[in-house]
């Protein structure tokens, strides 16, 4: 039976008012999602803008060039290429993240899993607190720190050691000075641990119980029920830590601009000082020459910005094809 009315029959009075609601609320956030999409667009086409005279200018020779000194603003003989930084970059924020991540996941499965058993709530709650508060802390301040506790300590004992043991391998060697790839990427660790052990430990707090609970149950021990029954359910939120705090790492600039030394060339060993990208466009912004250094320093930030989303790109990737394989942690 076709309807006679063409007119559809507007809702209940009490369902009206909910209905402009919903409307209202998706687009808020509609609108809330597009404003962050649309800021994202302008921050790449001015940076993109700023650094077209660098790209004109030195092509390719930008982002490979071994020549040194890499950034030379000699008035006549300007030359400038960023490979040196690219390099420190990925080598300070690959060591900061192999020394945080175990540190960071350790600390969040003790907390979950380990300390209910034998540590009050409470405690509990207040260590995670104090962890979570070491991601409020300035990083000048650990700039400082570094400075004046870690460099002597890094001096003293700790590369000269590392030199007499390791120094065959030739990542150990050079002068000891404490002012180096080594020592700011140690800064760096201790920086990004919190930002990983909050978000692991939240991810496996929510892990149900009887995960664990039925692990232990069949015989396996408290590493066993940890590794096959927790972690793997977790095991998004704990990428997604991680991949947070490895950004964190690969943008850092003041903690890194006063402990890396300030080297202008390729390492040759983590002794070596140099400079990571952020740390370069920091100490040469204020002092730069003129157009040409400008844009080489617009450029930089445009490359910086570009390995983020290549290493987040990749990392989603590898969630991915991992939570395809196993299905654990699919929606």
């Amino acid at each position: 039976m076709v309807d006679s009315n063409p007119f559809p029959v507007p809702p209940p009075r009490g369902r009206r008012s909910r209905w402009w609601g919903d409307v209202i609320f998706h687009g808020i956030t509609l609108a809330g999602a597009l404003t962050l999409a649309g800021f994202l667009v302008l921050l790449v086409y001015i940076l993109y803008q700023g650094s077209e005279l660098a790209f004109q200018t030195f092509g390719y020779h930008f982002l490979v060039s071994s020549r040194v000194p890499a950034w030379d603003a000699t008035e006549g003989q300007e030359f400038y290429s960023i490979a040196p930084f690219i390099i420190d970059t990925l080598i300070t924020s690959t060591i900061a993240l192999a020394i945080a991540l175990p540190v960071a996941l350790g600390s969040s499965l003790f907390l979950t899993q380990l300390a209910p058993q034998f540590i009050p709530r409470v405690l509990r709650k207040t260590a995670g607190q104090v962890v979570d508060l070491l991601a409020a802390i300035p990083s000048i301040i650990y700039g400082f720190w570094g400075l004046e506790v870690l460099v002597p300590i890094m001096r003293t004992s700790v590369e000269p050691g590392l030199y007499k043991y390791l120094g065959w391998t030739g990542a150990f060697g050079g002068p000891e000075n404490g002012l180096d790839i080594f020592t700011a990427s140690i800064v760096l660790s201790i920086m990004i641990i919190p930002t990983i052990a909050a978000i692991s430990r939240e991810s496996l707090a929510a892990v149900p119980v009887h995960q664990r609970e039925a692990a232990l149950s069949l015989g396996a021990t408290e590493w066993e029920a940890a590794r096959f029954a927790v972690v793997p359910y977790a095991r998004s939120g704990i990428f997604g830590g991680t991949i947070l705090g490895l950004g964190r790492a690969l943008g850092e600039t003041m903690a890194v601009l006063l402990l890396i030394g300030g080297g202008l060339s390729a390492p040759t060993s983590l002794f070596s000082t140099g400079n990571t990208v952020a740390s370069q466009i920091a100490s040469a912004y204020g002092e730069n020459s003129g157009k040409l250094e400008l844009s080489s320093l617009i450029a930089a930030g445009l490359v910086l910005l570009t390995i983020t989303f290549l290493v987040n790109i990749a990392a989603r990737a590898i969630l991915w094809r991992y939570q395809r394989q196993t299905g654990i942690g699919r929606e």
